[in-house]
């Protein structure tokens, strides 16, 4: 396998897992959360959805984005359906994204973030943003746990 079709199956294995453990959680514990301060179940699943749009556009631009409005905003927050059904087109064109690219371009093309302290490789950039989303599985098993809910296992 190439590069690339290696960081694709990365990207498709984290969310296979993740949708396996998203879809799992009971409808009355989609909103629980362990603090005030924290997401709750559900926007943890968005947060994971909109962060993924959000670098996809920072890839795109190669570096942080000015300004950034959110598709996700003004869509209510209701179901883990919802949430992968009006996520699809972005993450569809994210991964046709990553497939234009050239083994190359992982090594050359760099991501400036330097607004939040760092320049990336593209590959790495894209490395981050699976890794990203395995945090949030961990975390979201942890909310589980904590909240005396049955986990899944995503080691299949």
């Amino acid at each position: 396998m190439k590069s690339i079709e290696l960081i694709i199956l990365n990207l498709e294995e984290v969310r296979r897992r993740n949708i396996k453990l998203w879809t799992s959680i009971p409808k009355g514990t989609l909103h629980w959360k362990p603090d005030d301060k924290a997401m709750s179940c559900l926007e943890m699943v968005r947060h994971v959805l909109d962060s993924e749009h959000y670098y996809h556009l920072s890839i795109k631009s190669q570096g942080s984005l000015p300004v950034y409005e959110s598709p996700y905003e003004k869509q209510p927050l209701s179901s883990v359906e919802a949430e992968l059904t009006f996520a699809e087109p972005y993450r569809r064109d994210f991964l046709e994204t990553i497939m234009s690219f050239s083994e190359d371009d992982l090594s050359t093309i760099k991501i400036d973030r330097s607004d939040v302290g760092y320049i990336r490789d593209l590959g790495d950039m894209l490395l981050r943003i699976a890794y990203h989303e395995s945090v949030h599985t961990g975390q979201l098993l942890d909310y589980l746990r904590t909240a005396g809910v049955p986990r899944i296992s995503v080691w299949d």
